[in-house]
């Protein structure tokens, strides 16, 4: 029952997304939540099982299918400026989450998952790692709806802020909007709805910062192999010597599709339909997820949470338009 519950509540989503454009993933997660608000489905035994099915087995194969996104060849269209601003703005935006979540009294992990939701490309990437840093679901549905909520919000403000404020030309603006938004969706139509040209760019950026899931990937799990991101086991990580990681299975597929696309093994056609799967598993888990947690998890966070991603936004918005005035 669990399983039908987060499939209807993505078609709802799928449905919804189509005339308000804040996207699938977003309406499956604030459904989800309303419909465990309302009903308290996550405590009903019903439908736990299906939930969470679909929130680890679904989510693993979303993951695993969303590695034909990441074509390496990519970066062969930056030149140098651009790959710095895209490498040392994921590292600061991540950096700032780590540094200052105790400044702001935010959970360690809370705090990671909200930096590599901006840093690199919002709920896929909290999705990519949140098994990997052993991360509470909580965090993880609350982490996923405040970068999508500031997602929604840049879409207009970024686009705004490159031609009017900083006054940059339209490729200048479409690099800060590629390089700041947080979904791949998001930075296209901010892009877009600066010029063509910017646009384009804005695609461009954006894919390079979608490929730097891979490093962070294995930098996590290289970290993990010295020190457990579990609380309940910090005494035994402390003794830990170092050995290889023992890499999941859905990242190895994860890698397998993202090799198989920078090649070209398969046809476009074929690419577009894996694509697609990634995409509908990816709203199912989602919705999964928001049926686990409730409207009240984001209230008890508190306002100090959206305060520090949005803090993080702003980080990563001022150091990317740095970075353009000063190289590009």
């Amino acid at each position: 029952m669990g399983l039908l519950l987060s499939v209807c509540i993505a078609c709802i989503a799928f449905f919804v997304s189509q005339y308000i454009p804040l996207g699938a993933v977003t309406f499956a997660i604030l459904f989800g939540m309303l419909v465990n608000t309302v009903f308290s489905v996550s405590k009903n035994p019903i439908f736990t099982k299906g939930i969470t099915f679909a929130e680890k087995q679904i989510l693993s194969l979303a993951i695993v299918l969303m590695g034909v996104e990441l074509q390496f060849g990519v970066v062969s269209s930056l030149g140098f400026s651009l790959v710095f601003l895209v490498v040392s703005g994921v590292v600061i935006t991540i950096t700032t989450a780590i540094v200052m979540a105790r400044f702001f009294s935010i959970p360690p992990k809370l705090a990671l998952l909200l930096g590599i939701g901006n840093a690199i490309c919002g709920s896929s990437a909290i999705a990519g790692t949140e098994k990997i840093i052993e991360a509470d679901k909580k965090d993880v549905g609350v982490s996923i709806a405040i970068v999508n909520l500031l997602g929604v919000i840049g879409m207009f403000a970024v686009p705004f802020i490159g031609i009017y404020i900083v006054q940059y030309t339209d490729i200048q603006s479409g690099i800060l909007t590629g390089n700041t938004l947080q979904a791949v969706g998001q930075a296209v139509a901010g892009g877009f709805s600066i010029s063509e040209d910017a646009g384009e760019m804005a695609t461009i950026v954006k894919m390079s910062r979608v490929l730097m899931l891979f490093p962070l990937i294995l930098g996590l799990l290289l970290y993990s192999s010295f020190v457990s991101f579990s609380e309940k086991t910090k005494e035994t990580a402390e003794k830990k010597q170092f050995h290889f990681p023992k890499i999941p299975f859905f990242i190895i597929g994860f890698i397998f599709f993202s090799l198989c696309a920078s090649f070209q093994i398969f046809s476009e056609e074929i690419f577009q339909c894996i694509a697609n799967g990634s995409r509908y598993a990816l709203v199912l888990a989602m919705s999964a997820i928001g049926l686990k947690i409730s409207f009240a998890d984001i209230t008890n966070s508190g306002f100090t949470v959206v305060l520090f991603g949005a803090f993080l936004f702003f980080v990563q918005i001022v150091w990317s338009a740095g970075v353009i005035y000063f190289f590009l």
